[in-house]
C-alpha cells in the first residue's frame, strides 16, 4: 500500500483483517509513520515505488491531486507489472487516471469508501456500515466483480459507479458530507458566543433527528420557519445575523433560498408562503402573489 494516511493505513489494518498480508507500506510524515506502527505494526515502512514492486495489490491512498502523477511516476521507475491489481481511494477519480498503469497490464480499480477517516482503530468498525463507490473500466465485468469482492472482503457495500458520472458522484457526497460540518460548526460558534451551553448537547438530538428524518422521509421532512412560510421570522433572522455575524448572512440566505424552493416543490410550502418568504429573504416586500420561488 502507499501512503498511511488516515484511509490507507485504515484500508490497509481492514485488508489484513480480511486475510491479505500486508507486505509494506509507504509512510512519510511523522503521523503517518505513528499510524502505521498503531495500524499496521510489523509492515517495513517502503518508498512507494519499493511498495508497489513487492505488491500483487497496490493500494494507492493519496490526496486526490496527487494520484495522476504519482501513478506516472510508478510506471516510469518500472515499479508496477502485469497482472497486480492497483486500487486507488480517490472519489473525485474513476480508472481513467490509471491509464498508465493499465497500459503495462495492471487491473485498475476504483474504489472509494463513502465514510470520514479518523485515522483510528474506530474506523475498522465504521467500514462494516459504509458503502464504497467502486469503478472499473467500462465493459470488464471481470474487474467490477474483482472491485465488488474487495469490497466485500472489507465487510463493506459495493456500489458501482459509471466513470462518466464519478464526477457528479463525488460533488454530491461533498456537498453533503463537507458542507454539513461546516453547517453544524457554524451552529456550534453562534451557541457559544451567545453564551449558550453545552451547544454540541443542545444540537445533538435535533441535527441527529433532522438527519435521520432527511434520509427516511426525503423533502417532506422540512420544518422550521421557511418551511411553515414564517416570513416575519425569516426577516428576525436575517436581522440578528446582520448584527452579530454577517459572514454567516450569506450563507443563511442561500441555503433559506434553496429550503423554500424545496418546499415548495414538495408541496410543503403553498405558493403565497413561498413568495412571502423569497420576499424576506431577498429584502423585497413588493414580490407577492402566485410567483414560484426562483
Amino acid at each position: 500500500m502507499v501512503s498511511a494516511g488516515r484511509v490507507g493505513a485504515v484500508l490497509g489494518a481492514a485488508f489484513a483483517r480480511a486475510g491479505h498480508r500486508i507486505v509494506a507500506a509507504s509512510a512519510v510524515s511523522r503521523d503517518s509513520v505513528r499510524r502505521a506502527e498503531d495500524l499496521l505494526p510489523d509492515v517495513p515502512l517502503r518508498r512507494p515505488d519499493e511498495v508497489a514492486a513487492v505488491a500483487d495489490l497496490v493500494l494507492l491512498a493519496v490526496p486526490d491531486d496527487a494520484l495522476a502523477g504519482l501513478v506516472r511516476g510508478l510506471v516510469a521507475t518500472g515499479s508496477l507489472r502485469a497482472g497486480q491489481i492497483v486500487v486507488h481511494t480517490s472519489g473525485a477519480h474513476g480508472v481513467d487516471v490509471l491509464a498508465p498503469a493499465a497500459e503495462v497490464g495492471v487491473l485498475p480499480l476504483a474504489l472509494h469508501p463513502v465514510m470520514t477517516f479518523t485515522g483510528r482503530a474506530e474506523d475498522l468498525h465504521r467500514l462494516a456500515t459504509c458503502c464504497f463507490g467502486v469503478t472499473a473500466a467500462e465493459h470488464d465485468e471481470v474487474a467490477w466483480n474483482v472491485g465488488e469482492a474487495l469490497v466485500v472482503e472489507l465487510g463493506s457495500e459495493p456500489v458501482r459507479v459509471r466513470e462518466s458520472i464519478r464526477p457528479l458522484y463525488h460533488a454530491a457526497l461533498a456537498h453533503g458530507a463537507n458542507n454539513l460540518v461546516t453547517l453544524v460548526a457554524d451552529c456550534v460558534d453562534l451557541l457559544e458566543r451567545a453564551g449558550i451551553g453545552p451547544a454540541n448537547r443542545l444540537l445533538e438530538p435535533l441535527l441527529s433527528a433532522a438527519l435521520d428524518n432527511a434520509l427516511r422521509h426525503g423533502d417532506r421532512a422540512l420544518t422550521g420557519p421557511v418551511a411553515r412560510g414564517d416570513a416575519g421570522t425569516v426577516r428576525a433572522h436575517l436581522a440578528v445575523l446582520r448584527e452579530h455575524d454577517p459572514d454567516l448572512l450569506a450563507a443563511y440566505r442561500a441555503l433559506a433560498t434553496r429550503t423554500a424552493q424545496r418546499a415548495r416543490a414538495a408541496g410543503v410550502l403553498r405558493a403565497q408562503e413561498a413568495a412571502d418568504v423569497r420576499a424576506a429573504l431577498d429584502g423585497d416586500e413588493s414580490a407577492r402573489g402566485d410567483e414560484e420561488p426562483r
